[in-house]
């Protein structure tokens, strides 16, 4: 289970309405456990460096600023966020491809609807495997 504060939810969701109608993108991080589950407590927004709607690229900038600012805060990057412009919150086959890390969450926000539809996933050696996802109170 991914556990996401509110205040970092609200955060993550706005970056991602203003980065349309490209995808948009960021980092996460928080505490890790042991069993899988985690908890996000900090988000960092990126350019997509792609300007694209149909993928996504974290600015390297972006990427060693949150490294740095989760190491002093004693916490670690979790995972990536993107949003899907057209398409369902289901990892692409670009996305599974490009997944770099299966400690990573990856999470997906897609607006095919109109209203942010979230879902969190797992990609361990091309493998998906969905998991739940709660906005807990700050």
């Amino acid at each position: 289970m991914l556990t996401i504060a509110r205040s970092v939810y609200l955060d993550l969701v706005a970056h991602l309405i203003d980065g349309l109608p490209d995808e948009a993108c960021g980092l996460f991080a928080g505490i890790a456990e042991a069993d899988g589950t985690a908890t996000v407590s900090r988000f960092y927004p990126s350019v997509n460096v792609a300007a694209s709607s149909r993928i996504y690229t974290i600015d390297p900038k972006t990427h060693l600023r949150a490294d740095m600012d989760a190491e002093d805060a004693g916490l670690e990057i979790l995972g990536v966020v993107h949003s899907h412009t057209h398409t369902e919150p289901y990892p692409s086959l670009t996305d599974v491809q490009q997944a770099p890390d299966p400690a990573w969450h990856y999470i997906i926000v897609s607006f095919r609807s109109g209203a942010p539809a979230l879902r969190s996933y797992r990609i361990i050696e091309g493998s998906i495997s969905e998991e739940a996802v709660s906005v807990a109170q700050d």
